[in-house]
């Protein structure tokens, strides 16, 4: 990772300005240092080799969808000629050459994990990517018929001539540039063939053979074969040759809120558009002629500095096919979930009688998500629930919880559902269970123009003897039981009456013109999140300016707030001790002398993905515990709508103690740490080294009051998953 430098010596740092960009860390470039650490445990032997090739492909995703849209973003500011610096005092055009530079040696970094490390050791294990001239008689007899039967039906190669335009090139679509002879007028000519996207990217050479069960998994990669049948595509012309590129565009859009009379056809607008965007980085083969890489340049548009060159396999994300193979051998220990005591020993008696009788905290993955779809499912069919509100930021493709409320629309309960329909690359699976929600009689309501509803709240109204009670459930991570197996995070259940009635003004301000500001006990954003978080970092200052013990814990995925991290500046000067778990991005720069040197930052990348928002202030006698659906970045505070609740039952704060705030900050955990420079150090170094994660299955799987999950499926990653920026 290239070193940022501090632009003052230490000496004056005390008498820098806290809006000096010499304290703040350049945001892509912090990206972008995490994206090595995950690149850090594809390269690193103590994982197992199918689980390394895994963080290979979510690396490669992650790539993507960075140029996809933090890359496109400069590039936008440079087309509409702003000037303006970032917090750090970059120029969008030094960002972007910063930027080239880090990916440049990132995709070396990258090509020697998978060439000359993983692939290696996962062939004597039976398993290879093979190239073509590797395959033997048998191989290509069953790759060239699988090409006649299967592949060949869907290419449709497209020349490029004066009666033929150049093609569009979809977004991150494999194509191969072909360079062809005429035999006739020798005249050289140029098309264009694209590798399917339906078909598996990697051709199961061994899997081609029904007569037998192989104990090997070799693959081909599509666009070789395709490469090698080119006669059949072009025939009676002589192939010069095949050269494959890849082309990335600007994927983000921005509603205006007066565009937004009707946001679904609004979004579904912008999604048709979204494949049109501007090419942002062209990725070729490093042996493309120069004329050929000139006319790809020409015709998308893009300038030299965006075009990539590999001697290796494009698209490595689709490595993720291979990585989840089914080879215990060769990937983590399986994770059997547990359910807490007090769901799992029902007895027949409801899921609400149980939360009744005490709060409850699920740590996912550890803690299975199933008490959360049984909760839902519970209050679709219990006659005595009236009505359930909740929000949806991540249905996923195969929505649970959204086939939850649809049955319980159907079974004539009052069902509110407030649906993002700009999560991000999700659009169109939110549009299409808004729509079958709609049509079961669900309240649907979205999020303004302006603003995503990214808070996870559920509420359940339910008619008891004695009153009408309700029962909330509030989350750090998204209502997703794919990704719930994916992510760490926090869900609580709790029928306390302030939050409840919290819950109910929350859902009245999303749905209808309520302008709710204050609430008995979360703090909302875009209208008091920012405040109360500053507000409680003051309240530490305050109490260390007075000589008494003062301290913050703070574990989230990124730090990019200016006004948050001036505040934590001023806590450090006036004494506070400070510990920031900050997965991803982090702005600020610890260790500065006078200004920020009782600040410490740590991220920790592992099997699972680190993504509950936990904030703990003040001294051990007197701490405040919260969880949040928020990062304490711009977006979240001002541009989003996010909940931040306490967590105040000492039972719970313990679990919290035990199973996020001691393993994330023991000196023998694996962590990297931030220094003052910008770069990130593993530490510990001595081979002691522990992972944070491990512990926390060891202490779940240990923990009386915890049962493992009857028919429990193992934990693994789903595809749609990759994307671990989140």
């Amino acid at each position: 990772m290239t070193k940022i430098s501090v632009e003052k010596s230490s000496e004056d740092a005390t008498d820098l300005p806290l809006e000096d960009p010499a304290l703040h860390l350049n945001r892509e470039t912090s990206w972008l240092a995490f994206n090595s650490r995950v690149m850090g445990e594809a390269m690193s032997s103590k994982n197992p080799l199918l689980e390394r090739l895994k963080f290979v492909a979510i690396h490669a995703a992650n790539l993507d969808e960075f140029f996809m849209i933090r890359v496109s973003g400069l590039h936008e500011q440079l087309e509409a000629a702003v000037v303006e610096p970032s917090p750090d005092g970059l120029t969008p055009i030094e960002q972007l050459t910063r930027i080239r530079s880090v990916v440049l040696e990132q995709l070396s970094v990258a090509r020697e994990a998978l060439c000359d490390l993983i692939l290696p050791a996962l062939k004597p294990q039976g398993i290879e990517i093979l190239d073509w001239d590797g395959l033997d008689g048998d191989m290509r007899e069953r790759a060239n018929r699988y090409f006649r039967t299967t592949v060949f039906p869907i290419l449709t190669p497209l020349a490029v001539d004066p009666g033929h335009p150049f093609p569009f090139l979809s977004n991150l679509s494999l194509s191969l540039a072909v360079e062809i002879r005429d035999p006739d007028s020798q005249e050289r000519k140029f098309a264009r063939v694209k590798v399917p996207e339906g078909l598996p990217r990697f051709v199961p050479l061994d899997a081609l053979d029904k007569r037998s069960t192989p104990s090997t998994a070799r693959f081909l990669p599509l666009e070789q074969l395709i490469e090698a049948n080119l006669s059949q595509l072009f025939p009676e012309l002589t192939i010069l040759g095949a050269y494959p590129f890849r082309v990335t565009r600007d994927m983000d859009f921005e509603i205006l809120a007066e565009e937004a009379v009707d946001l679904m056809s609004i979004i579904d607008r912008e999604l048709r558009k979204r494949r049109f965007g501007a090419c942002v980085r062209l990725e070729v083969d490093r042996d493309i002629p120069s004329h050929i890489r000139r006319l790809l340049r020409e015709k998308l548009e893009i300038d030299e500095e965006d075009i990539y060159e590999t001697s290796g396999l494009l698209g490595l994300s689709a490595l993720m096919s291979i990585a989840l193979l089914e080879r215990p051998d060769l990937r983590d220990p399986p994770l059997i979930p547990r359910i807490p005591a007090p769901l799992a020993e029902l007895d027949g008696s409801s899921i609400f009688s149980a939360i009744r009788n005490e709060e409850i905290l699920l740590h996912h993955p550890y803690d299975s998500f199933m008490p959360v779809l049984d909760f839902l499912n519970h209050a679709a069919s219990d006659p005595q629930v009236l009505a359930i509100k909740m929000t949806l930021y991540r249905g996923g493709s195969n929505a649970d919880a959204a086939r939850a409320l649809i049955r319980a629309a159907e079974n004539g309960k009052q069902v509110a559902v407030s649906i993002e329909l700009k999560a991000r690359f999700d659009e169109e699976n939110n549009i299409t269970w808004a729509r079958s929600m709609e049509r079961a009689g669900v309240h649907v309501f979205y999020g303004g123009a302006g603003t995503k509803t990214h808070c996870k709240v559920a509420l359940v109204v339910r008619r008891e003897a004695d009153a009408i009670r309700r029962y909330v459930h509030l989350s750090t991570g998204n209502y997703n039981a794919s990704t719930a197996r994916l992510y760490t995070d926090l869900g609580f259940f709790t029928t306390d009456p302030d939050l409840g009635e919290d819950a109910s003004e929350l859902f009245n301000s999303l749905s209808g013109f309520s302008k709710q500001t204050r609430y008995r006990k979360l703090a909302v954003a875009p209208t008091g999140l920012a405040d109360a978080i500053v507000g409680y970092i003051e309240d530490e200052a305050t109490a260390a300016r007075a000589g008494r013990p003062a301290r913050i814990f703070a574990k989230m995925n990124s730090l990019v707030d200016g006004r948050t991290i001036n505040a934590l500046y001023r806590a450090s000067m006036a004494g506070v001790e400070i510990d920031l778990v900050v997965r991803g991005i982090c702005c600020l720069r610890p260790g500065m002398p006078g200004i920020s040197d009782n600040i410490r930052v740590r991220s920790i990348v592992g099997r699972f993905l680190e993504h509950p928002r936990v904030f703990v202030f003040g001294s051990e006698e007197r701490e405040k515990f919260f969880a949040s659906s928020a990062d304490w970045m711009p977006r979240n505070f001002y541009e989003r709508v996010e909940v931040m609740f306490p967590i105040e039952s000492e039972r719970l704060r313990e679990q919290i103690r035990r199973e996020i705030v001691e393993p994330s900050l023991r000196p023998d955990v694996r962590a990297h740490i931030l220094g003052t420079d910008g770069t990130y150090r593993l530490t510990p170094t001595n081979g002691s080294a522990v992972d944070a994660q491990t512990l926390v299955i060891e202490q779940v799987a240990t923990d009386p009051t915890r049962r493992p999950l009857v028919h429990a499926r193992p934990t693994t990653i789903p595809p749609s998953a990759v994307r671990i920026s989140n």
